[in-house]
C-alpha cells in the first residue's frame, strides 16, 4: 500500500474538507496548518547532520508547506521521540537550528518522549493568512503560466554525494540545509488576486506537477530546458529527486507582471489525455513517477 492509498482511506473516514493540499486552510480562524514527521534512517541519517542542521532541516520541511499555501509562517510545535544517547547539547543545538529558519516564527512548545527505534521528529506549523491569497493545487486553469524559482535537482544530487562518499560540499548543503522561498511565496500570495495553484517540490518537480494537474483535471506542459538546474545534475534528479523545497506555481498570465525573479517553465492546458507533458515525454499515471515511497521495501 502506498501513501496515497492511506490518504484516500483517511478521507473516506473523516471527510475531505481539509484533505487535498499539504496545508489545511481553517478559514474561520484565518490560519493554515501543516504537520510532517521525520524518522531516523528513513528521512535522515544522523551521521550526515549536525544537531543544528537537523533542527534546521526538520523545521524547513514543515515551513515549506506553509509557504506553498501562500500563508505567512508564524508558529511551530515540536515533538521529539529521543533515544538514550541524545544529550542536552543535542537538544539545544537542534532548537537553535529550528529557530534559525526564520526569526519571525515562534516555537510554542511540543512534546518529548523516549524511543527505542531511532530519533523521531514531528512538527506542526501554523501560518497566518491575513492579507494573503491562499493557494490550492486544484486551482490551476487552462492558460495559466507555470513558474518556479531556484535550482531543481540539487538536493537529490547532494543526497547521491552522501550515499557514494562524494565531496561536492555545495550539493550536500543543498540537501542538508535547503533554502526556502519566503519572498516568492509572499509576492505571489499578496499580488495574485485570482485563484492560483502552488506546491513545493518536496517529493520532486514531476510529483508536484502531476498532483496539480490531476487536482484541476488539466494538463501541465513543461519545457525541460527552461527548468533551472545545475549542469552537474541529471534529468532524473531534476524531475524526480525531491527535497529541494522550491515552489511551483500556476498563475494567470496577466499576473506575471506583478511578480519578480521567477522562471516560466510551462503552461496549463485543457486536459488532452496526459497529466504532465515534458517536451515529448508524457506522464499519465502517478505510479510511473519515480517518487519516494515511504512504505516500499
Amino acid at each position: 500500500m502506498k501513501e496515497l492509498d492511506f490518504i484516500k482511506a483517511i478521507s473516506q473516514e473523516i471527510g475531505d474538507e481539509f484533505i487535498g493540499d499539504d496545508c489545511a486552510y481553517i478559514k474561520d480562524l484565518g490560519i493554515v496548518i501543516s504537520q510532517d514527521s521525520l524518522v531516523e534512517n528513513i528521512h535522515f541519517r544522523r551521521d550526515w547532520y549536525s544537531s543544528f542542521q537537523l533542527g534546521y532541516k526538520s523545521a524547513a520541511v514543515n515551513i515549506s508547506d506553509i509557504l506553498a499555501s501562500g500563508a505567512m509562517p508564524a508558529y511551530m510545535s515540536i515533538a521529539l521521540s529521543l533515544t538514550n544517547d541524545i544529550d542536552d547539547n543535542f537538544i539545544k543545538e537542534f532548537y537553535r537550528g529550528a529557530k534559525s529558519v526564520s526569526k519571525n516564527i515562534k516555537i510554542t512548545g511540543g512534546d518529548i518522549t523516549g524511543s527505542k527505534q531511532g530519533l523521531m521528529i514531528s512538527i506542526t506549523a501554523i501560518g497566518k493568512t491575513t492579507g494573503r491569497n491562499i493557494s490550492s493545487r486544484k486551482n490551476a486553469l487552462p492558460g495559466y503560466a507555470i513558474i518556479t524559482k531556484g535550482m531543481h535537482g540539487s538536493s537529490a544530487a547532494g543526497l547521491n554525494e552522501l550515499l557514494t562518499g562524494g565531496n561536492n560540499k555545495a550539493l550536500i548543503l543543498s540537501h542538508i540545509s535547503p533554502v526556502l522561498e519566503f519572498d516568492f511565496s509572499k509576492e505571489i500570495s499578496e499580488n495574485v488576486k485570482e485563484k492560483y495553484a502552488m506546491m513545493d517540490s518536496s517529493d520532486g518537480l514531476a510529483d508536484a506537477l502531476f498532483k496539480i494537474a490531476e487536482a484541476g483535471n488539466v494538463t501541465a506542459e513543461i519545457d525541460y530546458n527552461s527548468v533551472p538546474h545545475l549542469d552537474c545534475v541529471t534529468k532524473e534528479q531534476v524531475l524526480y529527486g525531491g527535497e529541494d523545497y522550491k515552489l511551483v506555481a500556476c498563475v494567470p498570465e496577466n499576473a506575471l507582471q506583478k511578480i519578480n525573479n521567477y522562471v516560466k517553465i510551462g503552461k496549463i492546458k485543457e486536459f488532452d489525455g496526459s497529466r504532465v507533458r515534458i517536451n515529448d515525454f508524457v506522464i499519465n499515471d502517478y505510479d510511473s513517477i519515480k517518487s519516494f515511497n515511504h512504505f516500499s521495501g
